[in-house]
């Protein structure tokens, strides 16, 4: 395939998936969802935000690399996701909420039940184990991609011919008028059966990706962090949230949704931004900074609620009533407390996961306060060496110092000089 003609279809997929996410959306305000259900219950202005960010990343990706497979795992990735909701809502518009008016809705609701598989698979094992040059680490990690192929046609194959002859209104109904039917409880079975091997397949694949983050240097290892740092973060995110909305209810349900139109699109652009090189090395500073004004944060947070609570107890107690000067005198104490609360965070993340180049600054720093009080020059130089060694770690280390002139060429320069 020419660069002209992958670039091309590379668009158009990217177009499509765009396409496919905005009609999802106008269907399901058709089929009578709430805002609450579009944004919150089901997701789907966030679903449709992760299929457009793939997509879009991945006709960068398969447009100027298109050697690359990870564009192309991108866009076919957005496209059975995006495939995936608006079949399933164009099958309910067809046949649940204005019957008989689209053709197909039969098709789109067979269509709708096993279409997710292949983009899940994707990006839970292929994506992590060919990233980031679109080979797996060794041969060996060939049995993951089996696997995962495996487990993905273990969903599909079932599902396209079992739930063939139960299409129609019964597959997008939501009390589910099919589970009674033999076909479906025989799809039910494989696909408890095949989603963990899916799992496990990714499991293999992220252990793959550590494997080679051990063995990378250089760019390759940047690229690893950044792509690593993504999916920590969106997993974290996705972990703790999803405790908290299933235990407090709607409002965190929003900060939820509105948290995740934020944090979706960071694998899909922390992947581009590592397959380009782009600015690769920023990362180490980002992953410093989170670590250190996360938990500053959160101590702050923490420190000034309880303050002021314990501050409007106390001028209850004395007054009977709440006073203002609680939240005055909360926020003066954390702006005092600010600076140097962030010195020793940072100092605490440099020692436990920056030592070497906390140790090099140490270094630098002690050999600084020598060399301003130090005069003998055989001392400096070999403070100088084992300061090189000590910092840099090179393989090898040695100092040429340019020798000073002779007597005579000393006196006739200086002679010279003084006829100038």
């Amino acid at each position: 395939m020419s660069a002209r003609v992958a670039a091309r279809l590379a668009w158009f997929l990217c177009l499509l998936c765009v396409a496919l996410a905005a009609g999802s959306l106008i269907l399901g305000l058709l089929n009578g969802r709430t805002l609450g259900e579009i944004f919150v219950e089901e997701a789907l202005v966030t679903i449709a935000t992760l299929t457009v960010a793939f997509s879009v990343v991945g006709g960068l990706i398969a447009s100027h690399r298109p050697e690359n497979p990870l564009g192309w795992i991108f866009c076919a990735a957005a496209l059975f996701q995006g495939l995936s909701n608006s079949t399933y809502e164009y099958a309910t518009y067809a046949l649940l909420t204005n019957p008989a008016s689209l053709p197909l809705g039969a098709a789109a609701s067979w269509l709708g039940q096993w279409i997710w598989a292949p983009g899940l698979g994707l990006i839970l094992v292929f994506l992590p184990l060919l990233f980031p040059d679109g080979r797996p680490p060794s041969r060996r990690w060939r049995p993951i991609a089996w696997l995962g192929g495996l487990s993905i046609g273990l969903v599909v194959l079932p599902a396209t011919i079992l739930l063939w002859p139960e299409r129609g209104s019964a597959l997008v109904r939501p009390e589910g008028a099919a589970e009674e039917g033999t076909s479906h409880a025989l799809f039910m079975i494989v696909d408890r059966v095949a989603f963990p091997m899916m799992l496990l397949a990714g499991v293999g694949a992220v252990i793959s990706l550590f494997v080679r983050f051990h063995r990378a240097r250089g760019d390759e290892r940047q690229q690893i962090k950044w792509f690593a740092s993504a999916a920590v973060l969106m997993l974290g995110f996705v972990f703790v949230f999803e405790v908290l909305v299933n235990t407090e209810g709607k409002l965190l349900g929003v900060v939820f949704a509105v948290l995740s139109l934020l944090l979706v699109p960071t694998i899909p652009v922390a992947t581009g931004v590592a397959i380009f090189k782009y600015r690769l090395y920023d990362i180490d500073l980002l992953i410093n900074r989170a670590l250190v004004y996360g938990p500053l944060t959160a101590m702050l947070v923490l420190f000034y609620l309880g303050s002021v609570v314990s501050l409007q107890a106390t001028f209850r107690a004395l007054s009977g009533q709440e006073s203002t000067l609680a939240v005055v005198a909360s926020t003066l104490t954390i702006a005092a407390l600010f600076n140097p609360l962030r010195r020793r965070v940072q100092s605490f993340v440099d020692r436990r996961f920056y030592r070497s180049k906390y140790d090099a600054a140490k270094t630098l720093a002690a050999f600084g306060s020598r060399l301003r009080e130090e005069t003998d020059l055989d001392a400096l130089s070999g403070d100088l060496v084992g300061v090189a060694r000590r910092t840099v770690q090179p393989e090898h280390v040695s100092l040429w110092l340019r020798p000073d002139p002779e007597p005579e060429a000393k006196s006739a320069a200086i002679q010279g000089f003084d006829h100038e």
